[in-house]
């Protein structure tokens, strides 16, 4: 958490700073503050419903924020015009949560859409690009498949290479270890390690696989009630004092956050009459 503090400005290549945003009457954050430093794994850890894909939203500005800063290089997101947001945009590789695999596609077509939306590269070199980065997520064989012809956790690998095709400043996963078998968890964890350290890239790493996590950040930020709970390393989370937290870290059912999300009495709704 020290570390954090001292960091200068120019170590920061993500700051949210005072961050409220709602959805009707429900707050989702209240003066949330979060700082992602250059060349680091983050991890944005916190129970269900807490906006943590909506923060990605956020970041990436296809949502704008009631209150607040989002700055990406100290350039407040929320000042740029159309041209400058898609330029933004380029520098960022998202894995989203369902993959999001464009289904009319192949799996080659997929990973270099990207490349064939946004560069002039030859097909020669565009196909040597795409082959690289799905060796990278051992589907190199799989190039010719479709999407409906993919498990869950092929599609997702196959979403990853996509992300990472632009070789992209900024990497965002989004739960991406959800449908993995152990194997290809264990593969992707070291390559989101390898290529953070063998690139120089900064990642953005949702997920509420604890265990990965830990393995795989540098910093790790719990979120609750709309603010940080806790943050810094893996190990210092782990021996956190906080209810909420040692609730997260160690899945305890019984703590301050509850399984049941808000709702009316439920024998008053079930029987749609008063509780005598």
């Amino acid at each position: 958490m020290l570390r954090r503090a001292m960091a200068s400005p120019s170590d920061n290549i993500v700051e949210i700073r005072d961050l409220d945003f709602s959805r009707g009457l429900r707050k989702i954050f209240d003066g949330l503050n979060i700082c992602i430093q250059r060349g680091e794994v983050t991890a944005i850890m916190g129970p269900s419903g807490t906006g943590k894909t909506t923060l990605l939203r956020l970041i990436t500005r296809q949502l704008i924020p009631d209150k607040g800063q989002i700055l990406v290089d100290g350039v407040d997101i929320s000042t740029l015009n159309q041209t400058g947001l898609y330029q933004l945009r380029q520098r960022f590789g998202m894995l989203f949560q369902n993959g999001a695999l464009l289904t009319d596609l192949s799996v080659f077509e997929n990973v270099a859409f990207p490349l064939r939306e946004h560069t002039l590269l030859t097909n020669r070199l565009i196909r040597h690009v795409v082959l690289t980065k799905l060796h990278a997520v051992g589907l190199r064989g799989a190039a010719d498949m479709m999407p409906t012809e993919l498990s869950g956790g092929m599609a997702r690998r196959v979403a990853l290479a996509r992300a990472m095709v632009m070789d992209p400043e900024i990497l965002i996963y989004d739960e991406p270890f959800v449908g993995l078998d152990p194997i290809s968890m264990g593969v992707i964890v070291r390559l989101v390690r390898r290529m953070n350290d063998a690139l120089g890239i900064s990642s953005i790493l949702v997920s509420h696989d604890v265990d990965e996590i830990s393995s795989v950040s540098d910093c790790s930020y719990l979120i609750s009630d709309g603010k940080v709970a806790a943050s810094g390393s893996p190990e210092e989370l782990n021996r956190a004092s906080s209810d909420v937290v040692r609730q997260f870290m160690h899945g305890m059912a019984d703590g301050p956050v509850a399984f049941h999300y808000q709702a009316p009495d439920y024998a008053e709704q079930l029987l749609g009459r008063d509780v005598e």
